[in-house]
């Protein structure tokens, strides 16, 4: 909006060139949603403790987290306002990415804030069954993957697969990258939802993963950067910068009160939004293997439950003492804030091995 409004106005004031800049938009949109966040977190915080909002803590689970029961959830509905806002003011609104990638990050918030309202309305840990929630995330997945598929043509956008670290590992798709897409938004979303199990773990990783992304999308964006690292080139993908960099602004506004203790939780509002959102712009900036990379701690969180089912089902014993994988450190006796920030360096060292594939090819 913001750019639609001022920019024009460059040729009259040359000040308002500055708008032409991605970069500048993106840092725009990130010191927004931050001050949104910060400045609406404490009466939101109270709205949902009005409205009775309170996380439901599973008996299951370890008993130190009985202590949270009664903690607003559905903050996530406090991120997405901070990320919706700054998009629609920084952002370029004629470019398709920003509301592909937007409506998708929507898509999968409505899904998460439906199976939150169920546990919320039933004051226990269970909303949604396991089968339809995950047919819902296909479905926006489905949706998101069969319309960029459609306009690949008239965005130049190309249904090939890309491998890091190797220049010349392309492979043409064709119809199978629909699949390849679901399959990317529907493991990120649930692996982020994973990993929002301690105070500020996830929503941490998010903005180092969300900051990555911002990285990616500028280059992929950038026609003669992505010459210079042979990365594939997407015309228009850089916009998606402006959008990462609100997430990181919204991430970094809702660690405020997520952080250990922890005043409110995102729910899955907040985790299924954030990962559909990271996943769709990993697609459209042509980096998607390297999602497991970028993410590598969500991706750990979703192995280890993966892990510790199958070795029960096939072995009847377990791997992990309990899973997700930092229940497994939290019931070796580490404390909850100390799990935290070591998870949270780790995030930081994929994130920068992530960066490494741009130059190491």
């Amino acid at each position: 909006m913001l750019y639609w409004l001022l920019y024009p106005l460059a040729d009259h004031f040359s000040v308002f060139n500055v708008f032409r800049y991605i970069t500048f938009r993106a840092a725009g949109a990130t010191v927004t949603a931050l001050a949104l966040s910060l400045l609406l977190g404490r009466p939101f915080i109270a709205w949902l403790r009005q409205m009775s909002m309170g996380q439901s803590i599973r008996d299951v689970g370890p008993a130190s987290h009985q202590v949270k029961a009664g903690t607003p959830t559905m903050g996530g509905l406090l991120i997405l306002f901070a990320l919706t806002v700054p998009t629609l003011l920084w952002a370029n609104l004629t470019n398709v990415y920003v509301w592909l990638v937007f409506g998708t990050t929507l898509a999968f918030g409505a899904v998460g804030f439906w199976d939150d309202f169920v546990k919320v309305r039933k004051k226990r840990n269970l909303g949604l069954t396991a089968r339809a929630k995950m047919l819902l995330q296909i479905v926006a997945a489905l949706a998101f993957a069969c319309l960029l598929y459609s306009l690949r043509q008239e965005l130049g956008f190309s249904d090939t697969l890309a491998f890091p670290f190797f220049k010349k590992a392309v492979f043409n798709l064709g119809l199978l990258y629909v699949p390849l897409v679901v399959s990317v938004l529907v493991g990120a979303s649930n692996a982020v939802n994973l990993t929002d199990g301690l105070d500020g773990l996830a929503i941490g990783a998010t903005l180092i993963a969300a900051g990555t992304y911002a990285v990616f999308s500028y280059v992929a964006g950038n026609s003669v950067a992505a010459r210079y690292l042979q990365v594939p080139y997407v015309p228009g993908a850089g916009e998606l910068a402006v959008f990462c960099g609100a997430m990181v602004g919204a991430s970094l506004g809702f660690l405020w009160f997520n952080a250990h203790p922890a005043e409110v939780f995102m729910g899955d509002v907040g985790s299924l939004a954030i990962g559909g959102a990271i996943g769709s712009v990993a697609v459209v900036a042509k980096q998607e293997l390297v999602l497991v990379l970028v993410g590598g701690l969500f991706v750990l969180e979703a192995l280890s439950v993966i892990v510790q089912v199958v070795s029960f089902k096939l072995r009847g014993k377990r791997v992990l003492r309990m899973a997700p994988l930092h229940h497994h450190f939290e019931l070796g006796g580490w404390a909850e804030p100390k799990i935290i920030v070591r998870f949270w360096i780790l995030a930081i060292l994929f994130a920068l091995l992530s960066l490494s594939t741009l130059k190491l090819r």
